[in-house]
């Protein structure tokens, strides 16, 4: 086989081998679709729900012990900051899936849920009770319970603000 030739199947192979690794298969793209609008709806429902005044006495102590949130308090009533806190969720939902028509504003958005879920695995280590030790060993406590699933949240929120900034 002379040069050429061998150059030329090589060639092939690497068109090929690329054409490959950027297709996805129908469970990728169904996961990416799932974990980019899964996590839409969850910040819609649970900024929704801020605006209620069981959800606003729900989060207080939470917002209350965060060395990064409890001055919220010293300024805006309670309901106010859960407000304040559930049009920020809102408005980073509507940013996350607007994916479709602009990868930038999805972007924007995905650094809003990294930013809200930082906060909220934040929780974990300044609320009272989040962890309780039997044993010597840490549990989650009731708030440790409720918190942990941010942790996931987080890592969608990474994932689809790295896929979108792919985009820009």
């Amino acid at each position: 086989m002379d040069a050429a030739n061998q150059c030329l199947i090589t060639e092939e192979l690497l068109v090929e081998a690329h054409r490959s690794s950027r297709s996805q298969t129908l469970l990728e793209r169904l996961g990416i679709q799932v974990s980019r609008y899964g996590l839409v709806v969850t910040l819609l429902l649970i900024g929704g729900l801020k605006f209620t005044a069981g959800e606003a006495q729900g989060i207080q102590p939470l917002v209350a012990s965060s060395p990064l949130m409890f001055w919220l308090y010293r300024i805006f009533s309670l309901q106010t900051v859960s407000n304040l806190i559930g049009a920020i969720e809102i408005a980073v939902a509507a940013l996350i899936a607007l994916r479709p028509f602009s990868a930038k504003l999805s972007f924007i958005g995905s650094i809003g849920a990294i930013i809200t879920f930082v906060l909220t695995v934040s929780f974990l280590f300044s609320t009272p009770g989040a962890f309780q030790f039997s044993h010597g060993v840490p549990l989650l406590g009731d708030a440790g319970q409720f918190l942990i699933k941010d942790l996931v949240l987080l890592g969608a929120s990474i994932w689809t603000a790295a896929e979108a900034r792919k985009e820009n």
